[in-house]
């Protein structure tokens, strides 16, 4: 196998699902009927992405271009953010990056008008109503049918630091959760959520499909919302299981960290040297831990036996082995930056020191979740340009 044969296997593709809040600029709480103009500006504007609706109407969700590097998910998501920020704000309302508003009530929000949704909301009831929740996908289009899936299965025990680096849900309804991310918390109580079991082929996830759909549990396969999965429109697998970060520049080091990830695994996978797979109760294990202490999180260490390791300890020993694939994808600063954002805190933690300052120099807690969620909306907009200032 020569070389330039060797790199376009190991060649990676790259798109980003963003779902935002949109939000009153005065009351600083959702918007449940939101101008529809702020689509049809989307629409008009969005050139080679797509901006669409979200089950709720306060929301709204951006899917950037199909990218070949982190330098053009970057860019890309730089110009998705800029496009919903801007239309929004031409038709009164303002976009919120996070994966929970921090005082919004569910019972104040109204469904997208559509067939789909509608059967969504009369089969899930007060579930999903409750559920007011946005999320971050990205997409990563790689080998072929079967070695995705093969990759698919090793990347599950990546799945907790990846949330970790994202979380930006500590609130909920107007009180602190106790969770650095609550959002996967409130998902929790639909089906087919979380993670998924082990799959090694693609037939033996076509065979899984295939039950389901015998079954009559789902229509099709966009109705498995695992935490990592293939996804049905494209030949990518689709990470599922991290918050919206507040940072556009946390959501890159994210993109960077799990394409290094997937180009280090095929080239393991290559050599029929992909590691043992950990059980998935354990994992399980590290993804509720993920959820609760988010960057402050101890992981169980199975490489030592010696039973935890700190979560900074563990990114730096794993951003140190992907080096070279780092590298090779032009990302290596990006794969560095989280364990900047394991030093400096999440979007989440700056939430909750911002809301605890607030209330010990006097606030009332309506008045301090004011002000986080005004510190979100500054956050939403960092690192786009004068555009969207």
């Amino acid at each position: 196998m020569t070389a330039a044969t060797t790199e376009h296997d190991l060649a990676i593709t790259l798109g980003v699902e963003e779902e935002f809040f949109l939000v009153d600029p005065a009351s600083r709480d959702l918007l449940a009927d939101p101008d529809e103009g702020i689509f049809e500006a989307c629409e008009r504007t969005g050139g080679p992405h797509k901006v669409v609706h979200e089950f709720l109407r306060s929301q709204i969700e951006t899917n950037t271009r199909v990218c070949s590097s982190v330098a053009e998910v970057r860019q890309a998501l730089r110009e998705t953010r800029r496009i919903v920020i801007e239309a929004a704000e031409q038709h009164g309302a303002t976009v919120l990056a996070a994966s929970t508003h921090p005082f919004a009530s569910w019972r104040e929000q109204a469904p997208t008008p559509g067939e789909r949704y509608r059967r969504f909301a009369s089969t899930y009831q007060e579930t999903v109503r409750r559920a007011l929740v946005s999320g971050m996908h990205i997409h990563a289009g790689f080998g072929d049918e079967d070695s995705r899936i093969r990759i698919m299965t090793a990347l599950r025990r990546y799945l907790p630091l990846l949330h970790a680096l994202s979380a930006s849900s500590p609130f909920n309804g107007g009180h602190d959760t106790g969770f650095k991310s609550f959002r996967l918390t409130m998902m929790g109580n639909l089906p087919r959520t979380g993670l998924p079991g082990p799959l090694h082929s693609r037939a033996e996830y076509e065979r899984l499909v295939a039950e389901y759909r015998r079954l009559e549990y789902i229509g099709d396969a966009r109705e498995l919302w695992w935490d990592i999965r293939p996804a049905s429109a494209f030949p990518t697998i689709e990470l599922r299981i991290c918050d919206v970060c507040t940072r556009l520049e946390d959501a890159v080091s994210i993109a960077a960290l799990y394409a290094s990830l997937i180009r280090w695994l095929l080239r393991r996978d290559r050599d029929g040297a992909l590691p043992a797979e950990p059980l998935t109760e354990f994992i399980a294990q590290d993804r509720w831990i993920a959820q609760r202490y988010g960057v402050l999180a101890f992981f169980g260490d199975r490489a030592s036996g010696s039973g935890r390791i700190d979560i900074d300890d563990y990114a730096a020993a794993l951003v140190e082995e992907l080096t070279d694939d780092a590298r090779a994808l032009g990302c290596e600063a990006e794969v560095r930056h989280a364990l900047a954002i394991i030093k400096d805190g999440t979007g989440a933690d700056r939430q909750i020191d911002l809301f605890r300052l607030r209330r010990l120099e006097g606030d009332s807690e309506a008045e301090a979740l004011h002000r986080v969620v005004e510190q979100v909306l500054a956050e939403s907009k960092e690192g786009l340009g004068d555009a969207a200032g």
